[in-house]
């Protein structure tokens, strides 16, 4: 070291000290802050429908870039959206993926009251064609490669004959072990649209009008007040399932994943232990870390 970088050293005031010390923070946060924003994500799995591949009180590292970063989505810590730009995708979500995206909220909802990130597994892209048959994924008539640590809680398998009035769209009489088949819309696809189809479109209409616009008249179809026979779809959508298939609300319950809320794919896991030991008790959860999870890649 030179003896003028020794006399600066040593001529250090308590101001100056202080100032440099704030500056660093400044600067590590500012590079923080960019990292998670432009490349990676952190998330929590709330609830089981992913395991055994994710379990609850794991935490993940999100690949953001992959599928494009964007800027932040809403307030942190706060259900306030906000605008946001995104970076081109290297590539885009494709089938076998564990994605995290922004909950599109409930069947029949057009804007969810809280933003929730979920995590699920891709099952099928844009123009697939899916299909479920006594529980067993098909796409374009082919079966689904099964994850490996896919699981079933229920043994039996549901009937054709059993309906379920809650599963997407409203009024197919599908279950959640015999679905299908249904067309993953794809941007720029013209969709015909009938008093047949129109419940598998009308919450991606509303959504995008970002208000209740879809009407049924004398077997007409009317989109903000005018007649329509078809309509465009604007941008790409996905399926997504648990690999807990018989414990996982999903798409089968609440419809398509549109490409504007897939936030990232799953990456790693850098952090777990037993969610159900309160935060209060903090040693104990502490002690309940599961170290064999820590640093094992998702998928």
């Amino acid at each position: 070291m030179s003896s003028k970088k020794k006399e600066e050293i040593k001529t250090k005031t308590p101001l100056r000290k202080f100032l440099e010390f704030w500056k660093n923070l400044l600067f590590a946060a500012i590079a923080a802050l960019l990292i998670k924003t432009f490349l990676i994500e952190t998330s929590r799995v709330p609830t089981g429908s992913m395991e055994k591949t994710i379990m609850v009180g794991d935490f993940l590292f999100v690949n953001k870039f992959i599928y494009g970063s964007s800027s932040p989505r809403n307030i942190p810590f706060t259900d306030v959206a906000l605008p946001y730009f995104q970076l081109p995708a290297i590539r885009e979500p494709e089938k076998g993926d564990i994605f995290v995206f922004e909950y599109p909220g409930d069947r029949d909802v057009i804007q969810p009251t809280q933003i929730l990130n979920y995590v699920k597994r891709c099952v099928a892209e844009p123009g697939d064609t899916l299909e479920i048959r006594n529980k067993v994924v098909y796409v374009n008539g082919k079966e689904l490669h099964r994850p490996p640590h896919i699981q079933y809680l229920m043994q039996r398998i549901l009937p054709k004959s059993y309906t379920r009035p809650d599963i997407f769209p409203k009024g197919s009489g599908w279950n959640k072990d015999q679905y299908g088949p249904l067309v993953i819309p794809k941007k720029g696809d013209i969709i015909n649209l009938t008093v047949d189809n129109i419940e598998t479109y009308r919450t991606l209409i509303n959504r995008n009008y970002h208000k209740e616009v879809v009407k049924v008249k004398n077997e007409n179809v009317y989109i903000d007040g005018k007649l329509t026979t078809q309509y465009e779809i604007p941008q790409d959508y996905y399926f997504a399932m648990g690999d807990n298939r018989d414990d996982s609300a999903d798409s089968r319950y609440w419809g398509f994943v549109p490409r504007e809320k897939i936030v990232g794919e799953a990456l790693m896991i850098y952090w777990s232990w037993n969610p159900n030991i309160p935060f209060s008790d903090f040693f104990k959860l502490l002690g309940s870390t599961r170290f064999n999870r820590i640093a094992k890649l998702v998928r």
